[in-house]
Formats: C-alpha cells, structure tokens, sequence
C-alpha cells in the first residue's frame, strides 16, 4: 500500500516525520534513522534506540540472599582461617 504525505523542509534543512509514519515506523523522539538515497528516491529506515538496542544485554542479578544465608556464609567465612591452622603443643 502506497501512501504519500507531505512536509516542509525548513531553513535548516529539516524535516518533521509526520505523525502517522512516525508511529507506523516506531520511530521515537532521540531515535536515530538511516536516511538512503537511490536515484531520486529517499527511503527512511527506522534504526531502533540504544536503550532498545541494549535490552536484557546483561543477565538479571541473583535474587537478593536472607538474612540466614548472609550469617550462614559469614560463619563459613570466618570459620575457613582457624580450620587451617596446627594447635602448637602446650610449653
């Protein structure tokens, strides 16, 4: 389906997407466009933001430990040091 709608080109040689496209294309405010030229012919192609770009890059964090689990590893912990040590004998 072809459908044409028009804009001005300001004196900075700008234009505004109108809204319609703008919303077909998911095109948002700060979204970068990759503008094509072939022959006389100008297509937009929507290139998507960072933020979307970098979606679920990183894993999610482990779920947050108890208080138990937190006193049951520093105990662990605190307990490695003296397990590795030799009773002297008494003098």
């Amino acid at each position: 389906m072809r459908k044409e709608l028009v804009s001005s080109v300001s004196l900075k040689g700008q234009i505004t997407l109108p809204q319609e496209i703008r919303q077909r294309l998911g095109v948002k405010p700060k979204d970068k466009v990759a503008i094509q030229l072939d022959g006389a012919r100008v297509t937009i192609v929507p290139l998507g933001s960072p933020l979307d770009a970098s979606y679920q890059a990183v894993p999610p964090l482990r779920a947050p430990l108890t208080v138990e689990e937190m006193a049951e590893i520093a105990a662990e912990e605190h307990a490695q040091p003296e397990c590795g040590k030799v009773a002297e004998p008494p003098r």
